[in-house]
């Protein structure tokens, strides 16, 4: 299937032009635990990173030296009092392994590297903070207002303070069973959303971290705390039954204000009974429905200095949901993105309904009128009936309330009735793109009276697509917003139906997520849920965080919960950071020797759920199911040999190779090159994952192209094969026809959700279907990270990860015009890109500072001799060559 092409000549090649030797390296980009400054982390060995600068010369590193101290002055002058260490190591990352850190201290850390030219380079400083460091750093007391799980109305705290002298720094600590707000003389503090994140309540809690020295200017000071339910005191009634989980309690929280005064000296302010409490107008609130307000309940100036609570009860003192509290070290949900609807139609003088134009994660924000007492209804959806009003019953299949009290994705806000009110709710988010606004009586709203929230964890973008191909760009980005919609601290499935962090969806869309954003503390975070959720038997559940009951028995296996293997994996391979596959080294090891306890006697495990909505065909689950198991035995050798642990890799190494030949045994047949039945994910998912034998691996893959072809070149595949079927393709020789099949336009298939609408990826590739229809699902988004190996063939390199060497091979498919794949990597930008002209193609590549690749143009190969190209001449076929920083440029001849 390669096309035969011919090398004309190599452009540009600056690291062999240029001559300004002299140019001094500079460290850039300086993060500690993948974070910009952090406050309050927890690691005693704190992870630092760096990339070097991109300027006219280009440069990889020989060395580095890190110092760490203190004194800021100090580190700049290359001192550091707490750790000084060099490396003859061209890596961009290093762990601290200096004095021990203490609790709340700021750090300085500085990096200069000399490059491969001898050349010393320019000394960076960045700096982090230290938190708590252990639980038993924390001091007071957490407190509540009531024991009673069924009181609806949140509950506000305050404390009153006069600070005896001039606050030089103040750093608030808060930890919550539930969620928060913190104020402080009336300003709410910070601008992070649905803090604290979710995690296993009853085995881990975080905390949060701020800065809030400006507020500690005045002598009168009020802290006032408003708490929400959120997962912990969950009182929506679902299939789920989080209403039953064993942790629940009411919202509860402990605040820690570590005060440093002029003078040097320090004070804590801390939570105890001495707060005082009374219930808030949020009379309501569920993560998972919705919230309800009565503005009529508000007290003006609760949380400011002068205001009488002597009306108010006094706080009780509750024990910590757990007894482990950490660092929530990870973005946090904000609001990103405002944005106006874009048609909205008034039905009656009590009925509006808003179409934000796309579909997303978020909340709304009404501006409204009224009289005193009115009730508005606030109800958001996904689509509207065949009458053009709102329409749930694509996401409310799975609600079972006992009453009508709780009306689905419907905030409820009742009007003081003095002017224009506006309402947004703290603690809670939907998935949706129509709203309808109803009242009791009648109100007038405009165009501009409404207003969406996009929310989300606000992980960095890491990759961009850029091609004049519309609907490559509109699947891009729908399913980018999908991915956002469904990060809200975890991984989820979607945004308004479940918010549940099913383990299948997160590690079929791992690269998708890699690729395109930073996200590895969002999963660093989620690997510590896992181990929470871990039985000593090695069982995890189908969704994580969990309450102890539901997922253990139902929907986990495998091919579900094999992320506690892929995604350590993917985030080494991808950062070539080992800390978190350190850290699930043991627990793959459980996971991996369960999964052996219950297989059969030839190795092979029907334990999961299997192909998940397929378009028709059905695959055995006992194949997919053993190909992960095989995935996770050799992950788990490959990381005993990372690890140096001979033993552990003999071992599994052997037991991935006895599952792999068990499945080939059973399922393979040799003549014809067809796994089972020739469904297309029965041939791409042994394909793409390795387990066809090298001599079979072309005949499976024409095999795979004919069941295709046979589908009219369109998917015919479920959620396990859409990670699996593009990749098989355009890595064996049918780059051409996974394009083809990713840009169908017709059922089934991603475009053919576009031509209908789509502006996030629907959960059914039938939009028609009876059930399964959520209009905002991750769990067929695999196509966006396929776009960077696929068409850009951006690929980290597994012996040397993070992109430290980067493997670049592209597939120039003859559909496609023109073609960009942007991924800032730990190293910094790699760029692959091509533009067709009449009958030749220009590629380029951009490999950052630091970094070099190995390119494969089409299987040519040539040579770099001087500042040309040249054709290897053993080879007619074949283009491939190593290549250090810079940009090149090659021109193509088809």
């Amino acid at each position: 299937m390669n096309l035969r092409r011919n090398i004309l000549f190599f452009l540009f090649v600056p690291v062999l032009l240029s001559c300004n030797h002299k140019e001094p390296a500079r460290p850039v980009n300086l993060r500690t635990e993948h974070l910009s400054t952090p406050l309050g982390i927890d690691n005693p060995n704190p992870r630092f990173t760096w990339q070097i600068a991109q300027g006219a010369r280009s440069v990889l590193q020989e060395s580095y030296t890190i110092y760490v101290g203190t004194d800021s002055a100090d580190v700049a002058r290359r001192k550091g009092n707490y750790w000084k260490t060099s490396s003859r190591d061209g890596v961009c990352h290093t762990v601290y392994d200096g004095k021990p850190l203490q609790p709340f201290t700021k750090y300085y850390w500085g990096v200069e590297i000399t490059d491969n030219h001898g050349v010393p380079g320019v000394l960076s400083v960045s700096g982090f903070e230290t938190g708590m460091m252990d639980t038993s750093g924390w001091k007071g007391q957490w407190i509540t207002d009531t024991t009673d799980i069924s009181l609806k109305p949140a509950p506000y705290f305050r404390k009153a303070y006069r600070l005896p002298k001039k606050v030089k720094k103040a750093r608030a600590y808060i930890a919550a069973g539930g969620l928060y707000e913190l104020y402080i003389n009336g300003q709410k503090t910070g601008d992070h959303l649905l803090d604290p994140v979710y995690t296993r309540f009853d085995k881990r809690n975080l905390y949060v971290t701020y800065d809030v020295t400006s507020s500690f200017r005045d002598e009168d000071i009020v802290i006032g705390v408003l708490l929400g339910n959120g997962w912990y005191n969950h009182q929506s009634t679902a299939v789920w039954d989080f209403d039953k989980a064993g942790w629940r309690a009411r919202p509860r929280f402990c605040l820690n204000i570590r005060l440093t005064y002029e003078d040097g000296s320090t004070e804590t302010l801390t939570t105890d009974t001495s707060w005082k409490t009374s219930l808030s107008p949020v009379v309501f609130n569920s993560i998972y429905t919705a919230e309800h307000y009565d503005a009529r309940k508000e007290q003006p100036g609760w949380d400011r200095p002068g205001f009488d609570d002597a009306s108010w009860d006094a706080a009780i003192a509750v024990a910590a949901p757990s007894d482990k509290i950490t660092a929530q070290a990870l973005p946090p949900v904000r609001n990103i993105l405002e944005i106006t609807p874009v048609r909205m139609d008034k039905r009656d003088d009590k009925t509006y309904i808003f179409d934000l134009g796309r579909n997303i994660s978020g909340i709304t924000r009404v501006r409204v009128r009224g009289e005193k007492g009115t009730r508005v209804w606030v109800t958001h959806a996904e689509q509207l009936d065949s009458t053009g009003h709102i329409d749930l019953s694509n996401i409310d299949v799975h609600y079972r309330p006992k009453d009508t009290l709780d009306p689905f994705q419907t905030d409820i806000y009742t009007l003081r009735g003095n002017g224009e009110e506006v309402f947004t709710p703290r603690f809670n988010y939907k998935g949706f793109q129509y709203v309808a606004v109803k009242s009791d009586h009648p109100i007038v709203l405009e165009p501009g009276s409404l207003t969406g929230i996009f929310m989300h964890t606000d992980v960095a973008p890491a990759g961009e697509i850029r091609t004049s191909d519309t609907l490559v760009r509109k699947i891009w980005e729908a399913t980018n917003a999908s991915y956002l919609s469904n990060l809200f601290g975890y991984p989820t499935d979607c945004p308004q139906r479940e918010k549940n962090g099913w383990t299948g969806d997160a590690h079929i869309n791992i690269q998708t997520g890699l690729y395109n954003f930073d996200a590895i503390t969002v999963y660093e975070k989620w690997m510590a849920d896992h181990r929470d959720e871990q039985q000593p038997d090695g069982v995890l559940p189908a969704i994580i965080p969990t309450w102890g009951g539901w997922g253990y028995d139902w929907g986990n296996g495998p091919d579900w919960t094999s992320t506690i293997a892929i995604i350590p994996w993917e985030l080494y391979r991808f950062y070539g950071d080992d800390h978190i596959l350190r850290d699930m080294y043991e627990p793959i090891k459980k996971y991996v020797d369960h999964i052996t306890a219950i297989s059969d006697k030839n190795g092979l495990t029907d334990w999961g759920l299997g192909d998940w909505v397929p378009v028709k065909s059905v695959t055995p689950k006992e194949l997919t199911s053993s190909i992960y198991y095989y995935i996770d035995a050799h992950i788990l050798a490959m990381a005993a040999k990372h690890f140096k642990n001979d033993r552990d890799h003999q071992k599994y190494s052997a037991l991935a190779e006895r599952i792999k030949n068990a499945i080939n045994d059973k399922y393979l047949d040799p003549e014809t090159g067809i796994y089972g039945s020739g469904y297309q994910t029965e041939l791409s998912a042994p394909l793409y994952w390795g387990v066809v034998p090298d001599a079979l691996r072309q005949k499976v893959a024409d095999r795979l192209a004919e069941a295709v072809h046979r589908a009219d070149d369109h998917i015919d595949v479920g959620l396990l094969g859409t990670r699996t079927i593009l990749g098989a393709l355009s890595q064996n020789g049918y780059a051409d026809l996974a394009f083809t099949v990713a840009t169908q336009e017709t059922f089934p298939s991603w475009g053919w959700w576009i031509r209908n609408g789509a502006t996030t990826l629907y959960e059914n590739w039938d939009i028609h279907a009876a059930s399964d229809l959520s209009r905002n699902h991750i769990m067929f988004g695999a196509i966006s990270g396929w776009f960077y190996t696929g068409l850009g063939g951006i690929f980290p390199d597994e012996e040397e990860p993070g992109f430290r060497n980067i493997i670049l091979s592209p597939h120039f498919v003859k559909d496609l015009p023109d073609f960009e794949a942007r991924h800032e990597s730990p190293y910094g930008t790699i760029i692959s890109s091509w533009k067709r002209e009449g009958n030749t193609i220009r590629y380029t590549c951009s490999i950052p500072n630091g970094s070099t690749a190995r390119v494969t143009l089409n299987g040519r190969k040539v040579t770099l001799d001087g500042n040309r190209i040249a054709p290897d001449p053993n080879s007619e076929s074949s283009c491939s060559m190593s290549l250090r920083p810079g940009t090149y440029t090659f021109v193509i001849k088809e």
